[in-house]
């Protein structure tokens, strides 16, 4: 099959499309023909130095997946061969998306909602999955309660504020201004241009804080946050400020999970959940999608279409 590697750690030259063995499923997994693959800055990251992840004998990038399911293992009974799904498997482990075929786990998919394509669904699964997990499982998201999503119109951050939005929350959202409108039409309640304001003089009595940017983000939050408060890293455990009185911090790592899957795919379904698609491209120009990632630039996700 085909699929894009790292032939060495590096910049985006070193994504080579090569030929190498198709998996197959073995118990309890499901073959995915891929349709389409999402891009994500983890790909990035990792690709440069290989970073925390447990790679396979040959290095594919890539776990945001979307297709047709071609085979089943032994004691599969949620799916059948033909069922549309999408899906991030085996996060941190190899998933291998950038590829003709995947093999994960069954419970690592849920049944593509019919009113979104392959591309839509390949931008959902690693990031919407983040979003969810952060508000929802660390954070204990409740209805009426404050949100401050930071780089809100990035991968994560767009789903995080339509999530927040759907389960009840009012919603804050940080980023450039010719972003804002598209973020008013995601749900968010206020917005604010980080580049000609400061946060922490507008905003205040914040329930839980969502920051995907790092830096000094995190301790600027903790000036917003009300007592209890949540904030939620997500770049990386360098990013956490200590452990401020009164109020809740650390860094959240995404895991499989079919159940917030599932929860996501019914947003979706529901019409309350949309990725914003901001660069389709073929699977054999993935360099040149992760260069366009790396510019940090984008507004919503980039997708890889393989099948």
């Amino acid at each position: 099959m085909r699929a894009v590697v790292v032939s060495q750690w590096g910049g985006p030259e070193v994504l080579k499309e090569t030929e190498i063995e198709r998996p197959e499923p073995g118990l309890a997994e499901i073959l995915v023909r891929v349709h389409a693959a999402g891009v994500n800055p983890v790909d990035w990251k990792t690709r440069t130095s290989g970073a925390f992840i447990a790679w396979g004998q040959t290095p594919v990038v890539g776990w945001d997946v979307s297709g047709t399911v071609e085979a089943v293992g032994p004691g599969v009974t949620l799916f059948q061969p033909g069922d549309e799904v999408f899906g991030m498997p085996n996060f941190p482990k190899q998933a291998g998306a950038y590829a003709e075929f995947v093999t994960a786990p069954a419970r690592h998919f849920v049944r593509k909602p019919q009113n979104i394509d392959h591309v839509g669904a390949a931008a959902l699964p690693l990031a919407a999955l983040t979003a969810w997990q952060s508000l929802v499982d660390t954070a204990g998201l409740r209805s009426g309660q404050r949100v401050l999503v930071h780089a809100a119109a990035g991968g994560v951050g767009h789903l995080a504020v339509q999530i927040a939005k759907a389960l009840g929350a009012y919603v804050i959202g940080t980023a450039s201004a010719a972003k804002h409108e598209l973020l008013r039409e995601l749900g968010a309640d206020e917005v604010i241009d980080y580049r000609t304001a400061d946060f922490t003089e507008l905003v205040s009595d914040v329930d839980i804080v969502i920051d995907s940017v790092g830096g000094d983000y995190g301790t600027r939050s903790l000036q917003v946050l009300r007592p209890g408060g949540h904030l939620v890293t997500l770049p990386s455990p360098d990013s956490v400020p200590e452990e401020a009185a009164g109020v809740h911090t650390g860094w959240t790592i995404v895991e499989p999970d079919f159940a917030g899957l599932q929860a996501i795919a019914e947003m979706v379904a529901q019409g309350k959940l949309r990725p914003q698609i901001d660069t389709v491209l073929p699977l054999e120009r993935a360099a040149e999608a992760h260069e366009i990632g790396e510019r940090g630039r984008t507004t919503g996700k980039i997708v890889l279409t393989v099948a």
